[in-house]
């Protein structure tokens, strides 16, 4: 048995050891990009029908055997429908490795003390908001979807879109560089059954968009007034500004990639809701450890 395993081992060329490895590369790429999502349980499902095929063969049933021929051929089709977003994914990520830009999307530190300055206002005031942050990935699509704005980056052109009483306060607002390219943007929901049903419509839009891209996106809850940041599909909830800057800091800045960025996946959040929210207020908070620019 011995001589008989050599000289099967002997045989195997290095093309078909490395056509082997590509495969499974694959097959275990393709399961972590199904890894929690819906996409998952239909995959089991589409497992359990396979076997459910190969019994049917070694049991010589012919009508299903029939049936199962003869529908093999759609199934190609239906399971590019069924997992069109996990495909979506991987070609941008694959596009991503393989693309270098030059002029990647940074903010000066200027910049972040706005983005910080305007989220700890909102947070203090329980004022909802949604900043979405583009990187490398064009977010043309969503911006075409909101209200064009194309202008520069600051605290107080923040605080006016986000107030209640604004038009354009709902939706999100997506930044470019430093300027804010366009506000009431619409974004793609996440639909990961791993998310708790509590988590609302900006913080599934804030994961939606950081799963589809590489963009980071902040978010403010109307209910209790805390601080998120969702980055790479994940989202870290009741940061505190300062926390905030340094990570805006370090994803943009020194260009880290995200998944190395400590966070933590919420899957039961605990919300309290305020019986009343106080207007917002025109100036920053002065409790926070980031001057204004004027102040400098």
């Amino acid at each position: 048995m011995l001589n008989q395993f050599l000289e099967r081992w002997h045989s195997i060329s290095w093309v078909s050891i490395l056509d082997i490895l590509v495969v499974a590369v694959l097959v275990y790429q393709f399961l972590l990009l199904v890894k929690g999502t819906r996409a998952a349980q239909i995959l089991v499902g589409i497992g359990v029908l396979a076997a459910a095929f190969y019994v049917a063969r070694l049991g010589e049933l012919t009508t299903v055997n029939w049936l199962v021929a003869t529908l093999l051929p759609y199934g190609i089709f239906a399971a590019i429908v069924v997992f069109q977003n996990e495909i979506r994914r991987a070609l941008a990520k694959l596009g991503r490795k393989l693309t270098f830009r030059g002029a990647s999307m940074q903010l000066g530190s200027e910049a972040y003390d706005d983005i910080v300055l305007a989220a700890n206002l909102f947070a203090q005031n329980q004022t909802g908001a949604l900043i979405v942050i583009e990187r490398d990935i064009g977010l043309r699509t969503f911006i075409e979807s909101g209200v064009p704005l194309d202008a520069h980056l600051s605290y107080d052109l923040l605080a006016t879109i986000f107030r209640p009483s604004a038009p354009l306060h709902d939706g999100a607002a997506i930044i470019q560089g430093e300027r804010i390219a366009a506000a009431a943007c619409f974004l793609p929901l996440s639909m990961n059954p791993v998310l708790s049903t509590q988590l609302g419509t900006r913080h599934r839009a804030a994961i939606g968009i950081t799963e589809e891209t590489d963009a980071i996106a902040v978010v403010v809850s109307e209910e209790t007034g805390a601080i998120s940041l969702a980055v790479a599909g994940s989202i870290e909830r009741e940061i505190s500004a300062d926390d905030l800057r340094l990570r805006l800091a370090t994803l943009l800045h020194r260009k880290i990639p995200a998944a190395q960025l400590p966070r933590q996946m919420i899957t039961e959040p605990q919300f309290e809701v305020a019986d009343s929210a106080e207007p917002p207020r025109a100036r920053p908070p002065r409790d926070i450890a980031i001057p204004r620019r004027d102040e400098r």
